[in-house]
């Protein structure tokens, strides 16, 4: 693969992650904040949480049917040609959400989100893109990082765009919570040009291309016949609730307890790209050529499950940030292991339908959260965040009862 087609995938990643870290502040000062217009200034905060979750879950569960569909369709017409349909998606709802917020309609902009969200599968398909290129182990582990840098990447300048554009002390005049949406847009209208002009599939599409919409099911159920994915998964999924349910509610909380705003929550997916940046760059490599990758994966595990007590417990939203730092450079040293133990857990033929099953439960996980995080917010704004710790010590136990076996053990060897 040319160096040409690598930033190709990596572009892919990198603007899949800023609607992340651009949509989700904007949305959080959107719904949260009784001073804007776009609900109306009678909405309750118990409402504004349910809202919240509201569209980030839908985001997430379009995201869950549309994964494993998209990285099948990868799989049968070829990686280029799912990525071109997903960037094209992408842009639908990005459009769509500028729609919604001339509007002020809270449904338009659900709506923008199920069309971004379902056509999300990008990230899957150009990891399966980065394996099929790969030539052994060692790069595979590499590509996986280089992944985790454009995620990072994505995270950091997501919030940057978001808060730059949005703020009339750097653009003057022009600046409006829409124009981060014009950017992103164009920034998609370009890497849709760098994947046509220079990226090519490395491994040939495969002749069965008939996809049912009962693909979205039975292609995740089909772990039930790959023991070593369906053990894999179970503690996976557990890891990957702890991850969104810190990840999506960590805004929203900032902005409850201490009022920061959007500059505020833009800070907090700045630190947190920064830190999956510095793991991948700096500790993705090292650590996973010394240690065997469930070691790896148990300490971080361990480290998720304290981070978000001690976000919470924080005086002052400084310390905040300090355990959102650990968290992620946490996450981004085990989130390479484990794609590297999916795809190592199957043949080249299956290297879509595997990442696309992470994917998948990585956004059923976020959806879930989402949904049940919101209304418990209006609880208490510490309910998530226990549920972090709690399915963080959850997927630690799954992780020794479950990956502890020969076939495992030997994927997760130096």
């Amino acid at each position: 693969m040319s160096l040409l087609a690598r930033i190709a995938l990596l572009a892919v990643v990198f603007v899949d992650l800023i609607g992340q870290g651009l949509v989700f502040p904007i949305i959080n000062e959107l719904i949260m904040s009784a001073h804007l217009d776009f609900l109306p200034t009678a909405t309750s905060m118990a409402e504004r949480h349910f809202y919240y979750g509201l569209c980030i879950g839908i985001f997430f569960l379009a995201w869950f049917f549309g994964a494993i569909y998209i990285a099948k369709l990868s799989d049968s017409i070829g990686r280029k040609k799912g990525i071109i349909i997903c960037l094209l998606g992408s842009l639908v709802g990005y459009l769509l959400t500028i729609l919604s917020l001339f509007m002020n309609s809270l449904w338009l902009l659900i709506l923008g989100r199920a069309i971004s969200g379902f056509t999300a599968g990008n990230q899957p398909i150009a990891q399966a893109a980065m394996v099929d290129a790969s030539k052994d182990d060692q790069e595979k582990s590499r590509n996986m990082g280089l992944i985790v840098a454009g995620i990072s990447a994505g995270m950091v300048a997501g919030p940057i765009i978001g808060g730059l554009f949005s703020d009339s002390m750097f653009v003057g005049h022009f600046a409006s919570l829409k124009l981060p949406f014009y950017i992103a847009t164009l920034l998609i209208a370009v890497t849709i040009i760098l994947v046509q002009k220079y990226y090519f599939d490395t491994k040939a599409p495969e002749q069965d291309t008939k996809i049912r919409v009962s693909d979205v099911f039975s292609q995740l159920f089909r772990i039930r016949k790959k023991p070593i994915v369906a053990r894999l998964f179970v503690a996976y999924f557990a890891f990957m609730v702890a991850n969104n349910a810190f990840f999506i509610f960590m805004t929203n909380y900032m902005t409850s307890r201490f009022h920061v705003g959007l500059f505020g929550t833009n800070l907090e997916m700045v630190v947190l790209g920064l830190a999956l940046a510095g793991s991948s760059i700096f500790l993705v490599g090292p650590v996973l050529k010394r240690f065997e990758k469930i070691t790896v994966v148990s300490v971080v595990t361990f480290i998720m499950a304290i981070c978000p007590l001690g976000f919470i417990y924080s005086p002052d939203p400084a310390y905040c940030l300090v355990f959102i730092a650990l968290f992620y450079l946490a996450f981004g040293v085990a989130y390479p292991a484990i794609l590297n133990l999916f795809s190592g857990s199957v043949g080249e033929t299956e290297q879509g339908w595997v990442m696309g099953v992470t994917t998948a439960g990585f956004t059923l996980a976020a959806g879930i959260s989402s949904l049940v995080g919101g209304s418990l917010m209006a609880i208490s704004l510490n309910v998530p965040f226990y549920i972090t710790a709690a399915f963080a010590l959850l997927s630690l136990i799954l992780i020794q009862l479950t990956w502890r076996i020969k076939a495992i053990r030997d994927l997760a060897e130096v």
